[in-house]
């Protein structure tokens, strides 16, 4: 009898031990509370911005924001488009390989002249707000106050082409959405194809090098062979020898059409956005091109358009690599120029899309003034 009743003591107590394994009576599980779960980021103006958390919507604002974002290739955080980018494609790979962005609410008219609207930003109601309009930090607050929603500002920085503040910026994104990961990995291309160009042309001698000039580039609108720069960034990047650096000018600047054949460049290149005014120009003056060397040497040529609304930043990186092959052909021997261009957009944007922009501006090529 003693027996029995050890075994039915011995089955009640393993029976008990099972009930409480079973969670009836177990700690409750640990929840992430809200303090947590906060994002806390410092943006590119210096101002110290705070998210309840990952951000599933965003908006983005001013130009060039929406590019950066798009280059996560995770177009379904975007709640809503500028009118300016809803409008027109033409020029802006970015919305080549992602057309269906124009189907998107419209959240304003964009464009560097507009201000936000903050009940359009509202009406599709995302959880932050990534801008380029800010220029100071009182502005983005003022927008924040507004709309309630955080507001981050990004920046392009001054050389827009491999410029620090295009790493913090996309960090910045990747940060809030939880894609680190991507950020990590276009910053480490952007690295990437900055330091592939300069290894190619940093030891070569100046004596080897050609003199080269930009023309027709986009000031506030389109110009002609005059419209040019000085530290040109692409130019910079494969440290090619600028005549227009001689001036001690940095950033666009007109040059009179004397100067330009002073200096004669033994190469030319006109960026497409403007070649149609550099036409123009050639059929009403062809004596002064005539007198260039480089139109005379049949050294003249085409760079696909990189600012539109504000810098491409893909194109012109593909931009950097036709001019390291045209002016230093044995240090890119192995560049295809067309080839390099959509490896460079289907790495950033996913998809290839040198042939549409070659259909609109005409791709890289020797041009022939007529």
């Amino acid at each position: 009898m003693m027996k029995k009743g050890f075994i039915f003591l011995s089955i009640a107590l393993l029976f008990g031990m099972v009930f409480l394994s079973s969670g009836c009576f177990s700690r409750p599980a640990q929840t992430t509370t809200s303090l947590s779960s906060k994002i806390i980021v410092t943006d590119t103006l210096g101002r110290q911005v705070e998210l309840d958390g990952t951000a599933q919507k965003v908006v983005a604002i001013g130009p060039g924001a929406l590019r950066l974002c798009c280059y996560f290739n995770n177009t379904g955080i975007l709640a809503g488009i500028e009118k300016m980018d809803k409008d027109s494609a033409t020029g802006k790979p970015y919305l080549l390989a992602n057309p269906s962005l124009a189907d998107l609410p419209e959240i304003g008219p964009g464009g560097p002249n507009n201000a936000p609207e903050p009940e359009r930003l509202l009406a599709v109601k995302p959880d932050v707000i990534f801008t380029t309009y800010a220029a100071d930090q009182a502005t983005a607050d003022n927008l924040q106050s507004k709309t309630g929603i955080p507001v981050v500002a990004l920046s392009y920085g001054q050389a827009s082409v491999f410029d620090p503040q295009v790493n913090a910026s996309l960090t910045l994104i990747g940060k809030i959405t939880g894609m680190e990961s991507r950020a990590q990995e276009l910053a480490e291309l952007m690295d990437r194809f900055k330091n592939d160009l300069e290894s190619r042309t940093k030891n070569i001698t100046e004596d080897q090098k050609p003199t080269v000039y930009v023309g027709g580039l986009g000031m506030k609108g389109t110009h002609g062979i005059e419209s040019t720069q000085g530290n040109y960034a692409l130019f910079q990047a494969i440290n090619a020898k600028n005549v227009v650096d001689e001036t001690g000018k940095s950033g666009s600047l007109m040059i009179d059409k004397e100067q330009l054949i002073a200096w004669n460049p033994d190469k030319i290149f006109i960026d497409a956005g403007g070649l149609q005014s550099v036409l123009e120009d050639y059929r009403k003056n062809p004596g002064f091109y005539q007198a260039l060397s480089a139109v005379k040497n049949k050294e003249i040529y085409s760079q696909l358009p990189y600012n539109f609304y504000t810098t491409n930043i893909d194109t012109a990186i593909a931009d950097a690599y036709y001019i390291g092959k045209v002016l230093y052909p044995e240090q890119f021997r192995d560049i295809d120029p067309e080839k390099k261009a959509d490896e460079i957009y289907k790495l950033l944007l996913g998809k290839e899309v040198y042939a549409q922009m070659a259909e609109d501006f005409g791709g890289f090529k020797q041009l022939e003034l007529q």
